[in-house]
C-alpha cells in the first residue's frame, strides 16, 4: 500500500494499485497534528489497511518533528497499543 500526505485535503491517503483504500483525516498546526477520523473503504476492510495507514502517518509526523493528538478512536487505540514505538509522539 502506498501512503501519501494530501495536505490540500488534510488527510493521509492509502492506495492499493492506485485505488483509494483508506484515509486518516487531520488538522495540523506548526507543532501538533490532530487526527480526527480514520476510514477504510468498503472492500478493503479487514486487510490491515487502517493499521498500515496510521503507522505511515505517524512515521511521517515524526519525520517532520511534530507531535500527535489522537481524537480519532482508531488512532488513539493504535498509539496506546504501540506506546513503546509511538508514545513519545503524544502531545
Amino acid at each position: 500500500m502506498d501512503v501519501t500526505d494530501a495536505p490540500e485535503r488534510r488527510r493521509y491517503e492509502g492506495r492499493i494499485d492506485g485505488e483509494l483504500a483508506g484515509i486518516a483525516e487531520y488538522r495540523a498546526s506548526d507543532e501538533v497534528v490532530t487526527f480526527v477520523h480514520t476510514e477504510v473503504m468498503p472492500g478493503f476492510e479487514g486487510k490491515g489497511v487502517g493499521s498500515t495507514l496510521v503507522r505511515a502517518a505517524l512515521d511521517d509526523v515524526r519525520a517532520h518533528g511534530k507531535k500527535v493528538r489522537a481524537v480519532c478512536p482508531f488512532v488513539k487505540g493504535y498509539v496506546e497499543k504501540h506506546s513503546d514505538e509511538y508514545g513519545d509522539l503524544v502531545a
